[in-house]
């Protein structure tokens, strides 16, 4: 369940969700200990990529520190910085393609592996520690141009405060805006225990000061300053496009550029995300 923890499914009554329900909040009463250990290595375990990406030419890698332990970067290019951060279950790889053509335009693109992501330090993942690892890697940048943002990612650089960020465009790519709702959907339509579930959540709230009620990226995004485009497929499964699309229209500062038949993650290498970045490179 862990890959697809932070996406809302689509799921009715079936056998397994009830027998899911019932496993665990038995486990939960008889041994509550062993529970919420066993919960928190389910919920907060993503997958870590695999994926056989051929690395760009002059690609330069380096482990940097930051307050979640040692991250993976990627640079490539020269000139002002752009920073890439991924989403659940992702690694920088998926940026390659645009890191390439980010670097062909002019600039730095400065991708890094979340916590527990990747070639990344870290057994488990969760919000407040991408929000961590990301100011981290911001606090050792001079300045950057803008960021670029994929699904969870999304909700983790509108989550920043970090003044690096201050009016810096940013280039939201198939974003989870409604972290939140999807989350407490997504496991509530799984049958998992809430209960259990709250207590992981509240551990995580108390040790970074980060409450889950405090997390709303929509919000976020509605309080910048700075020019943002969201690039995202009307037919995502895992990320509410409905979303995307009020928000470019409530707000004057987002633009959103619709694509069809990309889905979640084919939409990193398209066109459309190229026009996006050049939208924002020729504003800034």
């Amino acid at each position: 369940m862990s890959s697809k923890i932070y996406f809302q499914q689509k799921q009715g009554f079936s056998f397994r969700k009830s027998m899911v329900n019932l496993t665990s909040r038995l486990h939960h009463r008889l041994a509550p200990t062993h529970a919420k250990k066993f919960a928190k290595k389910l919920l907060l375990t993503p997958v870590r990529s695999t994926r056989n990406v051929a690395e760009p030419e002059g690609l330069i890698r380096e482990a940097v520190e930051t307050a979640e332990g040692k991250m993976m970067t990627y640079r490539l290019g020269s000139g002002p910085t752009w920073v890439l951060g991924h989403g659940w279950s992702g690694s920088s790889s998926q940026f390659f393609p645009l890191m390439e053509y980010i670097a062909e335009a002019g600039f730095t693109a400065l991708a890094f592996d979340n916590p527990a992501h990747g070639e990344s330090e870290g057994r488990f993942g969760h919000l407040p520690g991408f929000v961590s690892a990301l100011d981290s890697v911001l606090e050792q940048q001079e300045s950057i141009a803008g960021v670029v943002a994929h699904s969870m990612g999304g909700a983790m650089v509108l989550e920043s405060r970090h003044q690096c960020l201050e009016n810096k465009p940013v280039l939201l790519v198939a974003p989870v805006l409604n972290y939140t709702e999807n989350l407490l959907s997504t496991v509530a339509s799984s049958g998992y225990s809430m209960r259990l579930f709250n207590e992981v959540v509240d551990d995580i709230a108390e040790a970074y000061q980060y409450p889950l009620d405090s997390i709303d990226p929509i919000k976020r995004l509605s309080q910048r300053q700075a020019k943002a485009v969201i690039v995202h497929d009307t037919g995502d499964r895992f990320a509410s496009f409905s979303a995307s699309e009020q928000a470019s229209t409530e707000f004057d500062h987002v633009t959103l550029i619709a694509t069809e038949g990309l889905g979640h993650g084919r939409i990193l290498k398209s066109e459309q995300l190229r026009q996006g970045f050049d939208l924002l490179a020729k504003a800034s």
